[in-house]
């Protein structure tokens, strides 16, 4: 029967699972990743100020964050599979209604659409794995799922700017749109075949589906709400960073057709960091591990304002393994700080603080740069990458068994 779930202890199951988490983390994340792309396009083709750009970023990732947790409660209800594919569908709805847009309120409506359909990704998908995982292996599985998501993010940009650059951008992001459509049909079919991601049966009153309605499931509150304040300062500093660099290159005196490479460099960077920090994480600790990618992000970032063209190209890959690092130790260290029987909602909870504080960044900085330029702009993000150092001494006591 599709509401009794088989076990997700044997090997098989457990590959079958990461592997249609990855698949779905590689589309959502081309579908996110590429807007850094489409930004400066959209600014030369309608005249917008970089107040509008974040703007823009701020429509996509603020509803991406605030439907998260709304996501994991209805994957409780209704069971992650279905949710997972309705947002694809959803996402890939709006990248094709983006290449009908005429201007800054179409493209920020169509924005909307995109970050409702996105919300759905991270905490369902990762929530599937972690659970699948639960028995051990779970901070090397999420690696591996975000790993695949890192593939997305270097492969899209690419794609969508080259065809942006021989077709156009309207046909570039339309036709993405539908490679979007035909994933969710894929996703539906890979975790109906192991009947994975059903709605739960109820088991009545003290049965398991009524617990899952109660709470977030945290059961260490000061060691989540570490992790989650760390989370939020870098999560704040990433999409602001992405979202300006390409202005930043632009200056240097970059081609826009050069800005998706130079995306894929920085992503290529971060998938590279998501292996290499999950390494040092377990052989020097998950602090110590933040503590250098935080050190390393900020240092990078002021010595990238000050190079040319051709050093800052050449640093970007090393910018995305220390930008990157971060987020993989943290995202492999929720579960835990949360019973198995929560972890959509308590997934959902982090990645809506991350990626919610995420959302303003851009704005924020946004109408800085629009007042002091790109360098002050990135100068000032640089140094308040260092207020995770403090943060961390809060996470310390908590990670100590």
């Amino acid at each position: 029967m599709d509401d009794q779930e088989p076990s997700l202890t044997g090997n098989k199951n457990r590959r079958a699972v990461l592997g249609a988490g990855g698949f779905t983390h590689f589309i959502h994340d081309g579908f996110t990743d590429t807007l850094y792309v489409l930004l400066p396009l959209w600014a030369e083709a309608f005249g917008l100020s970089h107040t509008h750009v974040g703007a823009l970023k701020m429509a996509a990732s603020g509803t991406l964050a605030a439907f998260q947790v709304p996501a994991g409660l209805l994957a409780e209800k209704f069971g992650e599979r279905q949710v997972l594919v309705l947002g694809t569908l959803l996402t890939g709805t709006g990248f094709l209604l983006l290449g009908l847009a005429g201007g800054f309120v179409s493209l920020f409506l169509c924005l909307l659409v995109v970050g409702l359909g996105c919300s759905t990704q991270h905490p369902l998908a990762s929530a599937v794995i972690s659970k699948a995982y639960d028995s051990g292996g779970r901070r090397a599985a999420l690696g591996t799922y975000n790993f695949a998501g890192d593939l997305g993010k270097v492969a899209v940009p690419v794609s969508v700017a080259a065809g942006a650059a021989a077709y156009g951008w309207q046909t570039s992001v339309m036709v993405y749109g539908g490679i979007g459509i035909v994933a969710a049909v894929i996703i539906y079919v890979l975790l109906s075949r192991i009947n994975i991601g059903s709605a739960k049966t109820k088991t009545g009153k003290d049965g398991a589906a009524g617990k899952q309605s109660q709470g977030w499931g945290i059961t260490d509150v000061r060691g989540f709400s570490g992790l989650s304040a760390i989370g939020m300062v870098d999560s704040s500093a990433r999409l602001a960073f992405l979202t300006f660099v390409p202005f930043l290159l632009i200056n240097k005196g970059a081609a826009i057709e050069a800005i998706g490479f130079a995306l894929a460099l920085i992503f290529a960077g971060g998938a590279a960091g998501k292996l290499i920090c999950g390494h040092i994480a377990e052989r020097a600790g998950i602090l110590r591990t933040v503590v250098l990618t935080e050190i390393a992000t900020g240092g990078g970032l002021l010595l990238l304002i000050s190079l040319p063209l051709d050093g800052a190209m050449i640093l970007l890959p090393f910018l995305g393994v220390a930008l990157n690092g971060t987020s993989s130790v943290l995202y492999g260290t929720v579960g835990d700080f949360v019973d198995s029987e929560h972890q959509s909602r308590a997934f959902g909870l982090f990645y809506t603080l991350g990626v919610g504080s995420g959302a303003i960044a851009p704005l924020i900085y946004g109408l800085i740069s629009d007042h002091w330029g790109v360098d002050i702009t990135l100068t000032i993000l640089a140094l308040s990458v260092f207020l995770i150092l403090p943060l961390c001494l809060i996470l310390k006591p908590r990670l100590i068994h």
